[in-house]
């Protein structure tokens, strides 16, 4: 960007917001205006190095943010009521055979309008792909994800009267133990449903009362595609407990969530909230009960390991039996699902490593990557100089298509597994245990 640009820009903005502002075209002096605070706040991070110049601008930027607040509130105040037609106006709409929707760029509400497209991008278009049984273990939490969502969507007949699914349900547990891969999996099952998936970045905002309206416009649309799941990833960093500390924009954002879960004034039914939290101890007590159902996922038990291995390691060459994978699952007592993927990830590069810095290579028959059937000659992988055939040779002298790379092993899987630490502490585990046992079930 050339040097003053921005600068001169959001002058030229301010310029002509000013102009739409007393022409009366408030909707588009509002975001003139916003756009204008855009640019003087680059402007002063990057091309305005005198600090005098700098509070003149905030100052300048207090103003204009003042009167967009202003202009936000009257827009948002007069939204429904009709507007003056001018003859022109007139002659046009019956031309148009008096269409009222004629003019698609006319909407009556266009801050909504503009929180639904935002929305839109939450939606899950394509399944994650990730089925129930690609989550090891947590078959509780499996059961309860499937009462809840599955069987309601499949049977909705059982669930009238007073047996109503749960509206709201929270997933928490150490870091890594498969909460978001639980929610991929909904996501996936929940064939007719509409699954919505956002975190506090998608709903926080810098602008003055839009986060309250974006957490408004995503209720809104569940209800409209329903039956739907909302999905929220971290869902403390968004609902934490209020104090007297926290700021007017994170008390009204939470006001309007306990609001919106409530469904105060909406029907709810068909929607499901699902949150996600690795340190539920910090939730307002409020959002904490509207997660009617709370399931603590815990650290993976020796079976859920053994599974974890294979299900990471897939269909990549490797010589390790079902006793190697047990003998792994054994030695990673307090090792979660993500650190297990860690510890896999690492091994299966040790083969990488081994062409890396061989100094010798031989020829062996090996099977075809297009073909695993057909069998082919002259392929090179590594060895140790003392090897029948071991040639003097590094890999960058080597064909692509003529090197066989070693299969992972064992002792791959002990080296990197020698390298790595668990990766949740026993304090977290122990506040996570309490909170369990206070309101929580186990998963």
């Amino acid at each position: 960007m050339a040097s003053g640009s921005a600068l001169q820009k959001a002058i030229d903005l301010v310029t002509k917001a000013t102009e739409e502002d007393q022409s009366k075209n408030y909707k588009e002096a509002l975001r003139l205006y916003e756009s204008a605070v855009e640019y003087f706040l680059h402007a002063m991070k990057y091309e305005v190095p005198n600090e005098k110049a700098k509070d003149s601008i905030r100052a300048k930027c207090k103003q204009y943010l003042d009167r967009a607040e202003k202009l936000k509130d009257y827009i948002e105040k007069n939204k429904d009521k009709k507007k003056p037609v001018k003859d022109g106006e007139r002659t046009s709409s019956k031309k148009n055979g008096g269409n009222k929707d004629s003019d698609s760029d006319d909407d009556p509400d266009p801050a909504r309008k503009k929180m639904a497209q935002k929305m839109e991008g939450a939606i899950v278009a394509e399944k994650p792909n990730v089925s129930w049984d690609d989550v090891a273990g947590l078959e509780g939490a499996k059961a309860a994800l499937k009462e809840a969502v599955i069987l309601p969507i499949k049977f909705p007949h059982m669930f009238t009267g007073k047996r109503q699914a749960w509206k709201g349900i929270l997933l928490f547990g150490p870091p890594g133990t498969g909460k978001t891969y639980l929610a991929k999996a909904v996501a996936t099952e929940a064939n007719n449903s509409t699954f919505f998936s956002v975190s506090s970045s998608d709903l926080v905002s810098k602008w003055l009362g839009e986060s309250e309206q974006q957490v408004r416009a995503l209720f809104e649309m569940a209800r409209e595609h329903k039956p739907s799941i909302i999905f929220i990833d971290e869902v403390d960093s968004l609902c934490a407990s209020r104090s007297e500390q926290e700021s007017e924009s994170a008390r009204r954002i939470k006001t309007e969530f306990l609001v919106q879960m409530q469904g105060v004034g909406n029907t709810n039914d068909g929607i499901l909230v699902l949150g996600a939290t690795n340190i539920p101890w910090v939730l307002d007590s409020a959002i904490r009960r509207r997660f009617e159902k709370r399931i603590y996922i815990p650290l993976p038990d020796a079976h859920a390991r053994t599974a974890l291995f294979q299900l990471n390691i897939g269909d990549t060459p490797n010589s390790l039996n079902d006793n190697d994978y047990r003998d792994l699952g054994n030695r990673t007592d307090g090792y979660s699902g993500a650190d297990i993927s860690i510890v896999v990830r690492d091994a299966l590069m040790q083969p990488v490593r081994k062409v890396q810095t061989a100094t010798h290579f031989k020829y062996i028959r090996g099977p075809s990557r297009e073909n695993p059937n057909v069998w082919i000659e002259d392929l090179l992988t590594p060895c140790s100089p003392g090897e029948y055939g071991a040639m003097e040779l590094t890999w960058e002298k080597i064909q692509g298509d003529k090197l066989y790379e070693p299969v992972v092993t064992m002792n791959d899987m002990l080296r990197s597994l020698a390298d790595s630490k668990p990766s949740v502490n026993d304090e977290d585990l122990e506040k996570l245990r309490k909170f369990t046992e206070d309101f929580g079930i186990e998963g």
